[in-house]
C-alpha cells in the first residue's frame, strides 16, 4: 500500500511530468528540467523536494563531479494504490481523487495521440479484453503486466544506435457489467 504522501506527491501535474522525464531520461539536472518543462528553476527545485520527502526521487552526484549542479534520479519506478487501502475517509478521498487525476492524464495523452496519429509514421495500438476473474486473479494480472513491462524495458538496448521515441502504455483492469 502506498503512503498517501506518495500519492499526493506524484499526482501534481508538474511533479508527474518530472517523474515521467526521469523514467525516460534517467538522472537529470534541475536546469534541464526547467528548460524541458518550461518552468522556473525555483519551482522545479520545490517540486523535487516535495517528491524527495515522499521518497519518490533522490539527489545524486553530478556525472561530471560538478558539485554546483543539482542532479536527481528516481528512487522507485512504479506506484500502485486503491482508495480501499485507506481506513481514513480523508485519505481514501485523496486516493480516489488521485485515481481520477491519473485517468484524466491517461485519457489526455490518448486524445493528444489521436489528434496527431494521422500525420505520424508510427502506428500505436489498442487492446481490450473481457473475462471472469476473482479479486486475486485480477491482482495477479496486474502483477504479471507490471513484470512483463519491466522485462520489456530492460530488454531495450538504448546503446544500439537506433532512434527511439518515448512510448506511453496504459491499461486498466476492473469489474464491469455485461
Amino acid at each position: 500500500m502506498e503512503d498517501i504522501s506518495v500519492i499526493t506527491a506524484i499526482t501534481h501535474p508538474l511533479r508527474r511530468r518530472i517523474v515521467d522525464r526521469l523514467l525516460l531520461h534517467g538522472p537529470t539536472q534541475v536546469g534541464t528540467f526547467a528548460r524541458a518543462l518550461d518552468a522556473q528553476v525555483g519551482s522545479i527545485s520545490h517540486h523535487l523536494r516535495m517528491l524527495q520527502r515522499a521518497g519518490v526521487v533522490e539527489q545524486v552526484e553530478a556525472p561530471d563531479g560538478d558539485r554546483r549542479a543539482s542532479w536527481w534520479r528516481l528512487a522507485r519506478r512504479s506506484f500502485t494504490w486503491s482508495s480501499s487501502d485507506f481506513d481514513s475517509p480523508a485519505d481514501a478521498l485523496l486516493a480516489r481523487e488521485a485515481q481520477r487525476a491519473n485517468v484524466r492524464n491517461q485519457l489526455d495523452r490518448l486524445q493528444r495521440w489521436y489528434r496527431i496519429s494521422a500525420q505520424s509514421e508510427v502506428e500505436g495500438f489498442n487492446t481490450d479484453s473481457l473475462a471472469w476473474a476473482t479479486q486475486d486473479e485480477l491482482s495477479d494480472l496486474h502483477g504479471r503486466l507490471n513484470a512483463m513491462l519491466d522485462e520489456w524495458r530492460r530488454g531495450i538496448d538504448r546503446e544500439d544506435g537506433q532512434e527511439r521515441m518515448p512510448v506511453y502504455f496504459f491499461a486498466h483492469g476492473f469489474p464491469t457489467e455485461v
